[in-house]
């Protein structure tokens, strides 16, 4: 992998829609501790996931078209900008490796800092642990904190962003993610997920409240949801909220395990979907936020297939 980056890089001037040039390629987060967070022998949410992943990029010549950025400085000030005190000492107590669960949130935020310097025109985050349930009674599911919300929120701060659009395209419905932004207009939430699957949330009646009406989109989708089922979601609800919405910044939690074949879940979205899905993130980034997109993994436990849906949708972010 190439060039490598952090936050702290120097500040090549604002990226954006306003005519400013850009650097091209796609970004790749990645730290060797991630590989080393562990929940116990013989979890699915396990090392392998990340090992796959790996293989699979350099067995197919990924790893040398992507830009490697690496994590670093301490992102406990944006942690707190979304997690109570009380969620932090909680998860300082449950994870014995919780110096690698605040590294997998640096490593979003550096993600965050290249595609807003212009370093790179998009991203893609191999953390673990993954983060999307993470709210604020410490861990939940396989999730510490919330890499993606804390990523929205440091965008907001760090670099001025007005609004940022988070898609979710896990099987699980991210709910901590939607427990962060209920009620903020800032930040749109949308989401696709089995309307069974744990964590029982994530119905369509829940659209926000007060000024956040309207900004938090569920779309619960049936056992055996394929490729056409989730782009139709994505076409006929996402894509129009999304331009109206305008955003500046595009974050996705992009979990794996609504891949055909995965050990927890039961839909049929095969890579090729995860390429259009991708094409359309893609599309909305480009038209509305300078082309800045940010993806991070959340689930996907058939770790080979997990590795090719990632291909797929890394080679996509390249333009391939």
């Amino acid at each position: 992998m190439s060039e490598c980056l952090s936050p702290g890089a120097e500040e090549v001037g604002k990226a954006g829609k306003n005519g400013d040039k850009r650097a091209g390629g796609t970004g790749f987060v990645f730290h060797e501790q991630y590989v080393n967070h562990t929940l116990g022998k013989g979890h699915r949410e396990s090392p392998e996931r990340l090992r796959a992943i790996l293989r699979r990029m350099k067995a197919t010549g990924l790893d040398r078209l992507v830009k490697t950025i690496r994590p670093s400085g301490d992102p406990l000030p944006f942690i707190k900008a979304v997690h109570p005190e009380a969620h932090i000492r909680r998860v300082a107590e449950q994870a014995h490796d919780e110096s690698i669960c605040r590294l997998a949130v640096a490593g979003a935020l550096a993600a965050v800092d290249a595609v807003c310097r212009g370093k790179v025109m998009n991203a893609f985050c191999a953390l673990r642990p993954p983060g999307h349930h993470a709210a604020d009674a410490g861990r939940n599911g396989y999730c510490f904190y919330n890499n993606v919300a804390i990523a929205a929120r440091y965008a907001q701060k760090k670099h001025k962003l007005n609004r940022v659009l988070i898609v979710d395209w896990d099987y699980h419905r991210g709910n901590g993610t939607e427990w962060a932004f209920y009620e903020d207009p800032s930040v749109l939430v949308f989401s696709t997920h089995e309307r069974k699957a744990v964590p029982g949330t994530g119905f369509a009646e829940r659209k926000g409240k007060g000024s956040g009406l309207g900004y938090n989109i569920n779309v619960p989708l049936p056992p055996g949801a394929n490729d056409r089922a989730i782009l139709d979601a994505f076409e006929s609800k996402m894509a129009p909220a999304a331009n109206r919405f305008k955003p500046d910044l595009v974050l996705i939690s992009a979990g794996f395990d609504s891949r055909e074949g995965d050990l927890l879940g039961d839909f049929a979205v095969t890579d090729d979907g995860f390429a259009k899905l991708t094409r359309r993130m893609m599309a909305i980034a480009g038209t509305h936020a300078g082309s800045r997109l940010v993806s991070a993994l959340e689930g996907g436990y058939n770790v080979e297939g997990l590795a090719s849906a990632v291909e797929s949708h890394v080679r996509t972010l390249l333009g391939e």
